[in-house]
Parts: C-alpha cells; sequence; structure tokens
C-alpha cells in the first residue's frame, strides 16, 4: 500500500519585486513566478499597499499586478523577466531569478511570498489567525477565549470573516487536494446541509495530533414521525489508500469543528 498519492514536480524559476519607498527602504512587494515550460508568469503583490506609500505611489504601485499580467501575457513570462531584469534598476526592481522545484504553482507561489514578503496584517482583511487544532477546536466548539499563533496572509480573492482560522493538516488521507504539511483555512461552524463538504473533525476517543483529521461529509436521511432522521453518516477520505469509515448516528464519539475552505500551500 502506498503512503501517499503520486505528485509530480518541475522546475519553476522566482524573482522578487522590490522597491525604494520614501522612510521604508527597499521594501518587497512580491513575488514573481515563472513557469519555465508553458512560459507563464504567476504572480503575488501585497496589498497592504496603503500602509506603505504615499498617495501618489500607491496609485502607481497598485496597478502593477495588472500592468505584468497583461505583459505577461502578450510577451510571454520569459521575454518579461529579462526586459524587467534588463531595464528596472531605480525605484522599482527585480531579483535575479532563483530555481525552485514546484508541484502546484499556486501553492508554490503561496510559499514563496509567506517566506519572502513580510507584510503589514490587516485582521480579517488580509490576514486570518492560525491555531493549533486543538486550540481551534477549544474555540469555536468550547467558546473559549485563546490567543493565536501569528497572522497568515491569505490570497486575493478570498472573502474573509471572523469566524475563518488557519491551521496546518498532517497526513495523507486527504490527497492530491491537500497535501501532507499544509496550511488551510477553515470556517468554524458548519451552517446547513454538511452534505458533500469537507469539514475538520474531532475524534473524542483519541489522544494527540491523530485526534483530528478532515473528511468529506456524507449522509443518507429518511423520514419519520419526529421529521428527517439520519440513516447513515460517512466519513470520507479522498485518498483511496486510507480508509473511510461510518458513524453511529445516535454516538457522540465525533464532532464537527469547522468547514475546509481551501489550501494555502
Amino acid at each position: 500500500m502506498s503512503t501517499s498519492a503520486a505528485v509530480q514536480t518541475r522546475i519553476g524559476r522566482y524573482s522578487l519585486l522590490q522597491a525604494e519607498l520614501p522612510g521604508q527602504g527597499l521594501v518587497s512587494l512580491g513575488v514573481l513566478l515563472e513557469d519555465p515550460e508553458r512560459d507563464e508568469l504567476h504572480l503575488r503583490l501585497r496589498r497592504d499597499l496603503e500602509t506603505l506609500a504615499s498617495e501618489e505611489d500607491l496609485e502607481v504601485l497598485s496597478a502593477l499586478a495588472d500592468d505584468l499580467s497583461r505583459k505577461a501575457r502578450e510577451m510571454g513570462a520569459d521575454s518579461l523577466l529579462r526586459y524587467c531584469e534588463e531595464t528596472l534598476s531605480g525605484a522599482i526592481r527585480v531579483t535575479d531569478r532563483e530555481s525552485v522545484m514546484v508541484e502546484h504553482f499556486g501553492r508554490a507561489l503561496d510559499r514563496l511570498y509567506r517566506r519572502h514578503v513580510q507584510s503589514n496584517v490587516l485582521e480579517f482583511r488580509t490576514h486570518l489567525p492560525r491555531y493549533s487544532l486543538r486550540v481551534a477546536a477549544g474555540k469555536f466548539l468550547e467558546n473559549e477565549e485563546i490567543a493565536e499563533q501569528g497572522w497568515v496572509e491569505t490570497p486575493q480573492g478570498l472573502r474573509l470573516t471572523p469566524d475563518m482560522f488557519v491551521a496546518q493538516i498532517e497526513g495523507h488521507s486527504m490527497e492530491p487536494l491537500i497535501p501532507n504539511g499544509s496550511l488551510c483555512v477553515f470556517r468554524g461552524g458548519v451552517a446547513g446541509s454538511r452534505q458533500g463538504r469537507l469539514v475538520l473533525v474531532e475524534d473524542l476517543d483519541t489522544t494527540g495530533n491523530n485526534r483530528y483529521t478532515v473528511k468529506r461529509y456524507r449522509s443518507e436521511k429518511s423520514a419519520g414521525e419526529g421529521g428527517w432522521k439520519h440513516e447513515r453518516i460517512r466519513l470520507e477520505s479522498l485518498n483511496p489508500d486510507y480508509p473511510s469509515w461510518d458513524l453511529d448516528p445516535e454516538e457522540e464519539k465525533y464532532r464537527i469543528i469547522a468547514e475546509f475552505i481551501s489550501v494555502l500551500g
């Protein structure tokens, strides 16, 4: 039996986009990740520019992402990066490209961004609190007031709310969707039907990190005198090498902590 789903990797190349800002010095604005095989550019720029730049500079910096994306589509990633390397040397510049092994360009971009860009925390606007799974269970199921382990910036386009958090997931049972060791976004509480959703589950009969797992929730119901009743609840692994299991609807061995939203990397 294999322990994880096969993952293919290929070589990418990345640069840091930097700017010399008044009163700030040299600041990393984001990451440019090139897929040489497809000549495509993946980029992620910071979203806290309002805390760094003057109104005049903010207008220019805010347009960078769209401008670079458009030129990459027109010129190709390699031509654009060579042009930037050869011509940008003043207030805005790029670093020399470095090679990196990539299994998924979106996730690799997020990891490189977190490693090289130190943005300012805008709580529940650009960043979410990070919790251990044990702490998350206490906060969202037992209403404990707890301290976060720091704040993690999320990608643009993810609408953040105060009931969301980041936690690290260990294990291979949900690969390839959730790789072992991934930072993931969750929403505390699962409103409405859980059918087909990925949920963070706590096994109350187990101790340690094995107490928590992510599974796909499936249920079968039947109508009775008192309304709808669960006939079967199943927690499914996505990786076929790992077991799924049925729950006794009357048993209180498991409890649902949160709903899985996305992988950060």
